[in-house]
């Protein structure tokens, strides 16, 4: 098995997504927001506006494009259980509506040889079918084991994003639940790596992980709870390294240093397990 690196340049067929006020809802309750922040889980409350967290496209139309839209479709052979999701920014052009409709056009823009790994990036670009504006950019790669060795560029590498030598300005603790992956896969991402027993021992994990965007998730979460107010209007950028897997019902501990006005980094661990890291948030 090998990966083409020739697939560099690939753009998909642009299709359309859209989303429905319960999609909004669902993205919200499998990343455990309840009735403290009742705007974001629903949408017939008395005095309480619907709002739509800022990291919600990362589902946004999970599995709405044909073979035709995916620019991943020739990046060339490897054994799916061995993917994982290596990073993914998000920046976000305007304040998420609860529902509605945009083109996405994504492109295969950078491939790395690791040697016993290959990286794959791909970058998309969502356009707002209400007035034709850029709604959401999101940029992502994957980590393939076993699918280097070709002989290319094994990419940049060095500090990003590190935060200070100092204790972190905001704290936040989640605790998933030992189910946690089982509502979240409810988004769209049915990847047996997050339910299945024995698909999980073929990648070389004891039992099923949680998926790398519901850490995201909650990592948003505590962002938006501690440098936005709550505000998702006040979200304008995320990006992060998925640096270890996390199992569901562990507890995930974000630590933020404010670094200039509107910016802070951010890392997110598990103990003193670190499990995103080169972590970036922009807000207003």
């Amino acid at each position: 098995m090998a990966l083409n690196p020739d697939a560099v340049g690939t753009v998909g067929e642009p299709y359309k997504v859209t989303w429905a006020s319960k999609d909004s809802l669902l993205y919200a309750v499998s990343l455990n927001i309840g009735t403290d922040q009742l705007e974001y889980v629903t949408e017939n409350t008395n005095g309480v506006t619907q709002k739509t967290l800022p990291t919600f496209p990362v589902v946004i139309g999970y599995g709405q494009g044909g073979g035709n839209s995916n620019p991943m479709r020739g990046i060339g052979e490897f054994n799916p259980a061995k993917l994982v999701h290596g990073s993914q920014a998000i920046t976000l052009h305007k304040t998420l509506p609860v529902e509605g409709s945009a083109i996405v056009t994504s492109k295969v823009v950078a491939m790395y040889d690791k040697v016993k790994a290959g990286v794959v990036f791909t970058e998309s670009e969502a356009i707002d079918e209400s007035d034709g504006k850029p709604l959401y950019s999101l940029r992502s790669s994957v980590f393939i084991r076993d699918a280097g060795g070709w002989g290319g560029d094994r990419g940049p590498s060095g500090p990003q994003n590190e935060p200070p030598a100092k204790g972190p300005d905001h704290e936040v603790t989640f605790k998933t639940s030992v189910d946690q992956a089982l509502l979240y896969r409810l988004n769209g991402d049915r990847n047996p790596l997050h339910s299945d027993p024995s698909f999980a021992a073929i990648g070389g994990f004891d039992r099923p992980i949680l998926h790398g965007l519901c850490t995201y998730g909650f990592t948003g979460r505590a962002l938006l709870q501690a440098l936005c107010g709550g505000d998702s209007s006040r979200f304008k950028h995320i990006e992060g390294r998925f640096a270890s897997p996390v199992l569901p019902g562990e507890a995930l501990t974000i630590k933020m240093w404010e670094t200039s006005k509107g910016e802070a980094v951010f890392t997110t661990s598990v103990g003193d397990r670190v499990v995103i890291d080169q972590g970036l948030v922009r807000f207003s």
